[in-house]
């Protein structure tokens, strides 16, 4: 796919194609061979750094490539986040700036940004970096416009190893960005018959959908699992119930291995909030699922418990993708547990942690949202972000996540990933 044809795709004009906000002559003189060898309007190199990009493009489309100098900016990464605010989606960034310093450097990659330069800049240089990002743009759209085998229909179980280490928040939370940042049809399976806080979580009312579902398996189809569940969006469905606390009930395993299967037939990524207790008495839940995420804390009894999660998943799901994410981490010194002492115990690393920000969950608790919605540039859904990402096979050798959407912040109007 050429770059015009890709401009074209994303219906992106010429003169949309590039933008610089610059704050010296010299980076507009060796910019403007650059553009001149690729039809662009040397008119989109402005001046006024960062401050002035953000001022402008609050009001006028962005352009697909965007260089901007922050030479003269006090708080980088603050502004950056602004920039991010109005910047469009399909926007690849490169920053210019006067420090050379490595630090920087990576904070501003770890924030999205395709390429850091540091003044003066050559016209090789410049040429070679916006390639580089043509090439990134490519990437994503390629990935997005085939049916890769990382993207087919996945069953995602989500496992607390211990009560409260906050399963069904990261559950609600995978669901949301799944269906409004990734754009894939999602469902979320709360399995907690008397408890769930999964319908919670939006502000929405369970109903009874998964226990009729479950008393009544051969009324299960697709119509049914449209009326049971209750749609939060176009996009995501929420399956769950509240149960009466004095109505026992048993669960047949092969009504539970049918509703999954018809929520599979359904939608494109299953979501399951799975109580810990749950899984001893139905492993089948464990194994048939692709992907599984141990949620744990830095706690003795949730080392204990990770290992003999694993050994379990070991056994029940030989062919699943099992991970482990440290939910409420504190700072070091102020848990049980040390994270290279747990990681030494379990005898494997871990692949993420959401540090413990009781400020910010009252927030968010109090805001009546979704966590990913209620605190999109936050820490906690960052990580998530990347959990996403890997469920969605969007590793860092398929190409560097954009600005925008390294941000979380896909507008309304971007275009649905096939």
């Amino acid at each position: 796919m050429s770059v015009a044809s890709l401009l074209k795709k994303e219906d992106k004009s010429t003169e949309h194609s590039f933008g610089a906000f610059v704050c010296d002559d010299e980076t507009t003189q060796a910019l403007v061979p650059v553009l001149t060898e690729r039809g662009w309007n040397p008119a989109s190199i402005k001046t006024g750094g960062i401050e002035a990009a953000i001022r402008t493009l609050s009001t006028v489309p962005s352009p697909q490539f965007l260089i901007v100098d922050i030479s003269k900016s006090a708080d980088p990464l603050a502004d950056l986040t602004s920039l991010a605010e109005v910047v469009e989606p399909g926007t690849m960034v490169i920053t210019i700036g006067s420090a050379n310093d490595i630090t920087l450097y990576r904070e501003l990659i770890s924030y999205g940004i395709h390429d850091y330069l540091v003044r003066p800049v050559s016209t090789d240089q410049l040429r070679d970096t916006i390639l580089s990002a043509e090439h990134a743009a490519r990437i994503p759209d390629e990935v997005a416009s085939t049916d890769s085998a990382d993207d087919s229909d996945k069953l995602i179980a989500v496992v607390g190893v211990r009560g409260g280490v906050g399963t069904s928040l990261i559950s609600s939370s995978l669901a949301w960005l799944l269906a409004h940042e990734k754009k894939r049809l999602t469902a979320l399976l709360d399995m907690d018959i008397y408890f769930g806080t999964g319908a919670l979580s939006f502000d929405l009312e369970p109903g009874r959908g998964l226990c009729d579902a479950l008393e009544n398996p051969s009324r299960v189809d697709g119509l049914f699992i449209e009326r049971a569940m209750i749609k939060e969006s176009d996009r995501l469905s929420i399956l769950g119930s509240e149960a009466p606390l004095n109505d026992p009930t048993y669960t047949d395993p092969a009504a539970l291995s049918h509703l999954l299967t018809e929520l599979k037939h359904n939608f494109k990524y299953v979501v399951l909030d799975l109580p810990k207790n749950m899984v001893a008495d139905y492993p089948l839940l464990l194994s048939e699922a692709q992907e599984i995420i141990l949620v744990s804390d830095l706690s003795l009894a949730a080392t204990r418990d990770t290992i003999r999660f694993l050994a379990f998943c070991k056994s029940v799901a030989p062919e699943a993708k099992v991970k482990i994410l440290l939910n409420k981490v504190a700072a070091p010194g102020q848990v049980e547990v040390e994270k290279k002492d747990f990681e030494a115990s379990i005898e494997r690393p871990v692949d993420w942690e959401i540090p413990l920000d009781n400020k910010l969950m009252i927030q968010v608790s109090k805001s009546g949202k979704p966590l990913p919605q209620a605190a999109k540039h936050s820490k906690p859904v960052k990580t998530l972000n990347m959990i996403c990402d890997d469920i969605l096979g969007n590793s860092e050798e398929q190409g560097k996540v954009p600005f925008w959407k390294k941000l979380n912040l896909s507008k309304k109007d971007a275009k649905q990933a096939k």
